[in-house]
């Protein structure tokens, strides 16, 4: 199929919520991918951190292939030896209490609001509510929608679910003036992604922290983007002062495979009891059996490393460049903040027809996402294209 005749199937009978760049891809390896055409790509937004150990990695196919030619579904009204272990390898290697899956991150945020309001409501609170920052995004079904204050404020997708507000990015006198006695819980990203990749400061983090112990409330952390080893530790949150009550997981968790994950601090594993939730394809054996190949690959204290010294290196490239203000991150999660008059989207259009994947998240900045797999020669020529581009 050529790519206008995919353009007008998608013109004719899908929903248009989507702004599609024109491409088709229909290949991927590692960190390149191919088009219709057969033109290559060197791909630095992983499906926007989804592809995080590379397209179609070996390991993650052979355990779909293996996973998906034995048991594919049963439902969550039976035991899969699958989705046990992978709750396991969750919690252990996290916070240590119990998970409940699910299908993306919006779903997993809908998990730890009902985990945080069912929490308040056990101490009294009747009318609780979630503080978070402005610029966080943590999904769009009405829950996760209602604590992502920008797309909140759409007035034609209302009225948004009572019980949430925002405060001002690392302000944190702002936000313990937030936190007060109804507060459930304060849910953040601590790095935020579609706002430009803004990093929580340490400050902040305690200071998150400490409200949340006062009011009795629940840190809750979204690392729907910045877990899994993105940052260059497992878990975000290992490189901060402060350790949550709850985290959040997707996008990178299954390789490509659609899973997402709440894990809860030991005291916070008996909140959810039966009929509080449920999901009838989370936790189905496939996902979890990818999500269980992923955390071999990404578990790696010699990966994590690399990731870390890749991302200074990255940085580093991209600081030397005339129309590069500077860059904001951790690890492999680069914004570059671009000098006043260039268009970032005109910028991103460019290098995708010099054949690098890119993603613009506000218009000032570009985000770049790469495979952990990614190489030293392979950053050398992204920033190689971006001289260019510029």
């Amino acid at each position: 199929m050529s790519l206008a005749e995919a353009r007008a199937l998608d013109e004719r009978y899908l929903m248009h919520t989507y702004r599609r760049a024109p491409v088709d891809f229909v290949r991927g390896e590692g960190v390149l991918l191919w088009d219709a055409d057969g033109k290559e790509y060197l791909d630095f937004l992983s499906g926007i951190s989804v592809s995080s150990v590379g397209h179609c990695n070996p390991a993650v196919v052979a355990a779909v292939q293996e996973q998906a030619g034995r048991l594919m579904h049963v439902s969550n009204l039976f035991y899969t030896e699958p989705m046990a272990r992978l709750a396991r390898r969750l919690s252990e290697s996290s916070l240590g209490g119990r998970v409940f899956f699910s299908n993306s991150g919006t779903e997993a945020v809908e998990c730890a609001i009902k985990i945080a309001r069912k929490h308040a409501h056990g101490r009294g609170i009747s009318v609780p509510e979630i503080v978070s920052f402005e610029g966080d995004f943590h999904g769009r079904s009405y829950g996760a929608l209602a604590a992502t204050p920008s797309f909140a404020r759409n007035e034609a997708l209302g009225p948004m679910l009572p019980g949430f507000c925002s405060v001002p990015l690392n302000d944190a006198a702002a936000l313990r003036e937030a936190v007060g006695e109804r507060t459930a819980a304060v849910l953040i990203e601590p790095i935020q992604g579609e706002a430009g990749v803004n990093p929580v400061s340490d400050e902040v983090l305690l200071a998150a922290r400490q409200a949340c112990d006062e009011a009795g409330a629940l840190l809750v952390l979204d690392e729907i983007q910045t877990g899994l080893g993105r940052t260059g530790s497992l878990w975000a949150y290992e490189q901060t002062p402060v350790r949550p009550d709850v985290i959040v997981s997707a996008k990178a968790l299954g390789g490509g495979m659609p899973i997402g994950a709440c894990i809860t601090a030991p005291e916070l594993g008996e909140m959810l009891e039966p009929g509080d939730h449920g999901s009838t394809f989370a936790g189905a054996p496939v996902a979890a059996a990818a999500a269980e190949a992923v955390l071999d690959l990404v578990d790696d204290p010699e990966l994590l490393r690399r990731v870390r010294e890749l991302g200074a290196e990255l940085r580093s490239g991209l600081e030397r460049l005339d129309g590069v203000r500077g860059t904001r991150g951790r690890g492999l999660m680069v914004g570059v903040e671009l000098e006043e008059g260039v268009d970032a989207g005109a910028l991103a259009a460019d290098l995708l027809g010099r054949g690098l994947v890119v993603n613009v998240p506000t218009p000032g900045t570009l985000r770049l996402l790469p495979p952990l797999v990614v190489d030293s020669a392979q950053i050398e020529r992204a920033v190689g294209l971006i001289r260019e581009a510029l």
